[in-house]
Parts: C-alpha cells; sequence; structure tokens
C-alpha cells in the first residue's frame, strides 16, 4: 500500500485552537487505516483513558549522540574496523555530517549599536536523539555482545550504530512538523497509538526552532464535561529520557509531559476541535518511525552510505533473545523481523484483554504486527496531574534532535 506523501502534510494548516482542518482528519484517518487496517477512533467516549506498552516494550533510555562529541563516530570506528577494511569510510563520513551544521554562536554588539558575528558553531542542542528515539521504538535494547570479523561489538556500540541508521529515515508524521500540534490531533492519536495499539510513538516536545526527541510509552487522563458539545482534559504522558552518555545496559530515566486542553464535540460526540488552557505544555509533533532504509537512497537520502542497515540489524538480531524479537511487533517491520502471528501477552504486565482476532488476521495478513488491542490497565500508567505525586518536567540535557 502506498504511503501517504510528506507533500500532503506540508500542506496541511493545522491550528493550536478552533477546529482541526478537514485534511488533517482525513490524513489521520489514511495513515492509521494504512497500518492498523481498522479506523481510527474520533468519539471521545470510545477512547481510553489510559494506556501502556507492555513492560518489555517500553523503551530503553539511550544516548543521542550530541555533534559535539562526534555523533556516533566511536560505533562507526569499530564498524569500519570490521567491515570497511579499517578505511574509516562511515566515520569519516559521520565527522563531515556532524560538522556540517554551523550558527553564529557568539554576537558582540560595537560601536553605535552594530552587531558583529565572532565566531560559527555547532548549536548545542544539534544530534541523533531522532535516531535513538526510533531504535529505542523499534528495537529491544541489546543484551550482549557480537562478534564480527575479530571485532567485538558491545551492546552500547550496537545501540550507536542503530541510532545512526535511523538518523535521516523519514517517518509516519501523526501531527504537527511547524505549529504546535492541535489538542484534539494531541488527543485522537496518543489514545489510539498507544491506547488501542500499545505502540510507542516519537514525541518532539519544543515548539520552535530546537528539537527534542523522545519515545512515548503510556498516558493517562482525567476529564470534566461542561456540556454535551465540551469535555475537558488532563493529560500526563510519559517518556524515555535520554541518558549522558551509552551504557551497555541503561537505567530506564522516565519523565512525564502534562497536557490540559478543552475538545469540543458534534452531535454524534466525534472530538472535532479543541485549545490549550494556559497552564498546558505544548509540543511540536508525533511521529512513528518506519522500517530502516540504506543510507544513500530513496527514503534515507542524507544517510550514511557507509553503514549497511542488514548488517547492523543482524548484529543486533543477535544480541537479543529469540523470544524477544518474536514478540517485538512494529508497524513496517523488515522482512526478518515480521510477526506471523498474535503479538506474545505481556505476561508481566496487568494487561487482561489479548489482541481482537479480527485485528490479528489482519495483522497475519498485512504486516503481521499491526493488530489493534483494546485498553489495557497497568499500575505503572502515569498518573494523572491532580494526583499528589505527579512527575515534574525536566528537559534533559541530550534530548536534542536536528533536522
Amino acid at each position: 500500500m502506498a504511503s501517504v506523501t510528506f507533500a500532503m502534510v506540508l500542506a496541511i494548516t493545522v491550528s493550536q485552537n478552533g477546529p482541526i482542518n478537514p485534511e488533517e482528519i482525513e490524513y489521520q484517518n489514511a495513515v492509521f487505516q494504512q497500518w492498523w487496517e481498522t479506523d481510527l477512533v474520533w468519539a471521545f467516549d470510545a477512547l481510553p483513558e489510559k494506556g501502556i506498552v507492555p513492560s518489555f516494550r517500553i523503551p530503553y533510555s539511550g544516548h543521542d549522540y550530541p555533534d559535539k562529541a562526534g555523533g556516533t563516530i566511536q560505533a562507526l570506528r569499530k564498524y569500519d574496523a570490521a567491515f570497511n577494511r579499517g578505511r574509516n569510510s562511515a566515520a569519516k563520513f559521520e565527522h563531515a555530517d556532524v560538522n556540517a551544521f554551523k550558527e553564529p554562536t557568539v554576537v558582540r554588539r560595537g560601536l553605535f549599536g552594530l552587531r558583529r558575528k565572532v565566531a560559527e558553531e555547532t548549536p548545542n542542542w544539534h544530534g541523533h536523539c531522532n535516531g535513538w528515539t526510533a531504535a529505542a521504538i523499534r528495537h529491544a535494547e541489546p543484551q550482549r555482545s557480537v562478534r564480527r570479523n575479530r571485532v567485538v561489538f558491545s551492546p552500547s556500540d550496537i545501540k550507536g550504530l542503530l541510532a545512526e541508521i535511523y538518523m535521516y529515515r523519514d517517518n509516519e508524521f501523526l501531527g504537527g512538523v511547524d505549529d504546535v500540534i492541535h489538542p484534539a490531533t494531541l488527543h485522537v492519536v496518543i489514545s489510539n497509538w498507544i491506547g488501542r495499539g500499545e505502540l510507542p510513538i516519537g514525541i518532539e516536545t519544543s515548539p520552535g526552532k530546537e528539537k527534542w526527541n523522545y519515545p512515548l510509552y503510556a498516558f493517562a487522563t482525567t476529564s470534566k464535561k461542561h456540556s454535551d458539545k465540551e469535555v475537558e482534559v488532563k493529560m500526563n504522558a510519559a517518556y524515555s529520557q535520554s541518558t549522558r552518555r551509552e551504557f551497555d545496559r541503561s537505567q530506564h530515566l522516565k519523565r512525564t509531559i502534562y497536557f490540559h486542553y478543552l475538545l469540543t464535540l458534534n452531535d454524534e460526540g466525534d472530538i472535532t476541535g479543541g485549545r490549550y488552557y494556559p497552564d498546558s505544555n505544548r509540543i511540536d509533533m508525533l511521529w512513528a518511525p518506519l522500517h530502516p532504509v540504506q543510507g544513500g537512497q530513496e527514503g534515507n537520502e542524507r544517510g550514511n552510505p557507509h553503514l549497511a542497515v542488514k548488517e547492523v540489524l543482524a548484529i543486533w538480531r543477535e544480541s537479543v533473545s529469540e523470544d524477544l524479537r518474536n514478540k517485538w511487533w512494529n508497524i513496517d517491520p523488515t522482512e526478518e523481523d515480521r510477526i506471523t502471528g498474535e503479538p506474545t501477552s505481556d505476561t508481566e504486565s496487568e494487561a487482561e484483554t489479548p489482541v481482537t482476532s479480527a485485528a490479528a488476521a489482519a495483522a497475519s495478513e498485512a504486516a503481521s504486527d499491526r493488530s489493534v488491542r483494546r485498553e489495557s490497565r497497568s499500575a505503572n500508567e502515569p498518573r494523572s496531574r491532580d494526583t499528589p505525586d505527579e512527575t515534574p518536567i525536566r528537559r534533559g540535557l541530550f534530548g536534542r534532535r536536528r533536522f
């Protein structure tokens, strides 16, 4: 099935207040139908109030490889030693890439109020947080070292390679881009993709120039209806925070972001618009990572052409258990990672309802892992803001992304 073009995305004007643009509704419906083979739910009362992915599926906290620190160059040097005869082809490409984007960072005010540019440097927020976010959503954290051509790749090396192959990969847009994402789109996308589908998605938390991406994996809401046409919603959504360096086994760092908005409903109870309250956070966009594409090819034109995606994925597969891989479902899977049956139930969570048989059949026929799960309950879900132990929101030091 042909994917929805990004050109259509750029043509959509999304306001953070008022009704949703009809083209946005059409676009979100098409995207959800494409990957899940079922309808996107817009009826407020039919959407889950909370949701969380299975515990084994919670994205790991990984490093975002700041450009100023060389990006993923250390892992790529190992890759070059194993596969590129030590020529440093992949590492040299990364060195040029992380030094290709510079901006004036020191400005002094001279005589008569004139501004004088002093230096150009790579901005502090440039890095690979979108690469790490995509990797943590699509792959279980590597568990053991893997040897290739007399070179040993540790789990931290493998995570660096995964972050690199997703750095410039096209993703499935789920709302936002330039403007603040509309609160109605925010609610519908999170409730459907995480609440119904139990699948993590990417969240870009900072509207404006700087880009900070993280994998979002859980949410919880409280709501109060002001009338048949208006409902006030408070949402806490949990995401995995990045780490200050890469570890073989990362400690999971959870952060929670708070949203507060009013949704408007039509006569059928479908969400048609909304607005944020002043105390609410606002985000740039939501997105879902697609399968990796070889660097230099369509869909990853700016990616590293000296790093073979198939080799990296083969190393990752060897680093994790077969049991874990057999229940690690994604949209748009590679052929090697396609799941042929129902996703394995998470025995460690309190989920009580498996995927529907109809969804499982559709998934087996056309992407295997696109089945839609019903709402699940778990003691680990984030709490709404009006509970006393709310997790504060903190911006990490290294959760950065460059476009």
